[in-house]
């Protein structure tokens, strides 16, 4: 039998803006609570919206017990949502704001007339119904006695449970949640966290959760859809996100952790931190990689003890343990323990095999398509951009006029010649002006891989990234631009020489 209530069949949802959810592919179990889980803009709200009805996909599917339902209205789909803003009506009381929508409801009822024919009729709920309902939903959220209390009395946690018996009422067959305690401080949402839990068991319908806060996500899902850009990146349990992240945007969201470069030099032997460790996980020889440890798998030694010597260089107290910053050279390995070492004490460090966890490397290079102008300058990424056009034709030289000399003697306008351009993640200069670089763009991402932050910049129209590893600080969503040295520009033919244009 299938167990598979909601799936989302290559779905995307693209606004004049851009592009907002980008070919999902997802499906959610009966009876299950999943987490949308990312950033800001990542999509996770767009695609609850969708499942809502509130937003009609540009292309793809939306199945309901295997039915589509992609254009079906938000009133015909067995689906209530609770929102952030709790939306509650202020002028009534807690009872008619859980009933309000029991009062509008109409249910199928069958008659039989004097013919003795069936004949069904949209009828409304009586007062007994209604009550018996209510009382239920209240009875679940543990606000038994709050039925005459006024909403704008309660408390935000009270007033979410109220928003969430409004929603249970009506005996949806799956309950949305779009972020429904960023309103709350942080005590009432940790207690709001375990309460949903516990709803959500004794409920035994399937939750659809939104969040941008990796401890709800770990505290309260069954399953976690992490979202980047419009994007799936992972799909998983709590534990499995947590121990085996696919990529570094994964690593550095779910959690705090070290990343690091490293380079596989033996059978399950990698090399990070200028020391050889064992690993558990099979990569080829010679191969480049990230490398991701926990901080809290990070054992601290005396020096000499351990795999590698290094210093304290900051020891801060968290409340249940010391979060302690270790220099091994450059790099920087976070620490979490419960004894602390002194800031300027020098110690070492043990990591055990199976806590090291091993990335194939997102980002090697920036590639681009790209083009010469009348200038002999290429243009990519929204940008124009020096370079040596010499690379494409090995041995050839520009005469005065600019056209390319082939070693033959013969003459090219390399005008329009499509080109494909590649250039190192180090390559890469960033500016804090729009005036003095070649492309504009906004930092979209930084991730710090222990030595060095790995920033990603994306341009304004054509949305290309450049991925920069540089060691300097800055901002998410800072306005920047780009200079790339000419000689650092790798240029290659797109086509064939015959067919340029």
């Amino acid at each position: 039998m299938d167990d598979k209530i909601i799936q989302l069949i290559g779905v995307s949802r693209e606004y004049n803006t851009g592009i907002a959810v980008d070919n999902i592919n997802l499906y959610v179990k009966k009876g299950e609570f999943i987490t949308l889980l990312g950033p800001s803009g990542c999509g996770k709200t767009t695609t609850l919206r969708m499942i809502a009805g509130f937003e009609v996909p540009s292309s793809g599917q939306i199945l309901l017990n295997g039915e589509d339902i992609t254009k079906i209205p938000p009133y015909e789909r067995p689906i209530n949502t609770v929102f952030q803003r709790y939306a509650l009506f202020p002028h009534l009381n807690v009872f008619d704001n859980i009933a309000y929508g029991l009062r509008q409801k109409r249910v199928t009822a069958v008659y039989e007339n004097n013919k003795g024919e069936r004949i069904e009729k949209k009828v409304k709920l009586t007062r007994k119904e209604i009550e018996e309902k209510v009382s239920k939903a209240l009875k679940m959220v543990d606000l038994e006695e709050f039925e005459k209390r006024n909403v704008t009395t309660l408390s935000g946690g009270q007033q979410q449970r109220v928003a969430i018996a409004r929603a249970i009422v009506n005996e949806p067959e799956i309950l949305l949640l779009d972020e429904p305690l960023g309103a709350l401080d942080l005590k009432m949402r940790k207690d709001m966290q375990l309460e949903l839990k516990e709803m959500h068991k004794k409920l035994g319908i399937t939750f659809i959760y939104v969040t941008h806060d990796q401890e709800e996500a770990l505290t309260m899902s069954d399953t976690i859809v992490v979202m980047k850009d419009g994007t799936i990146q992972q799909i998983g349990t709590p534990m499995s996100i947590y121990n085996e992240p696919k990529n570094s945007f994964v690593a550095d969201f779910i959690g705090e952790s070290n990343i690091c470069s490293g380079t596989i030099v033996g059978d399950k032997k990698v090399k990070f931190i200028n020391h050889v460790f064992d690993c558990v996980d099979d990569f080829p020889l010679n191969e480049k990689v990230d490398v991701v440890v926990r901080p809290e798998d990070v054992f601290l030694m005396d020096e000499g003890k351990g795999q590698v010597n290094g210093v304290i260089a900051s020891s801060i107290f968290k409340g249940v343990h010391y979060e302690m910053a270790f220099m091994v050279g450059k790099t920087e390995i976070i620490i979490q323990d419960t004894i602390e070492r002194k800031e300027g004490e020098r110690a070492s460090i043990y990591i055990k095999p199976e806590d090291i966890h091993i990335m194939a490397k997102e980002f090697v290079s920036n590639r681009y398509e790209g083009y010469i102008n009348k200038r002999n300058r290429v243009c990519f990424a929204e940008g124009e951009f020096d370079c040596d056009v010499t690379k494409l034709y090995p041995g050839s030289t520009l005469d005065e006029e600019g056209y390319l000399v082939l070693t033959t003697g013969e003459k090219l306008d390399l005008t329009n010649t499509e080109v494909i351009v590649e250039v190192g993640l180090k390559d890469i200069e960033i500016i804090d002006n729009d005036e003095d670089g070649d492309a504009c763009g906004s930092i979209v991402s930084i991730i710090y891989k222990g030595d060095h932050y790995q920033i990603i910049i994306r341009t304004d129209e054509e949305e290309e990234d450049f991925v920069v590893d540089t060691e300097y600080v800055w901002n998410e969503n800072d306005r920047v631009s780009v200079k790339i040295p000419p000689e650092k520009i790798g240029l290659k033919l797109k086509v064939a020489e015959g067919t340029r244009r």
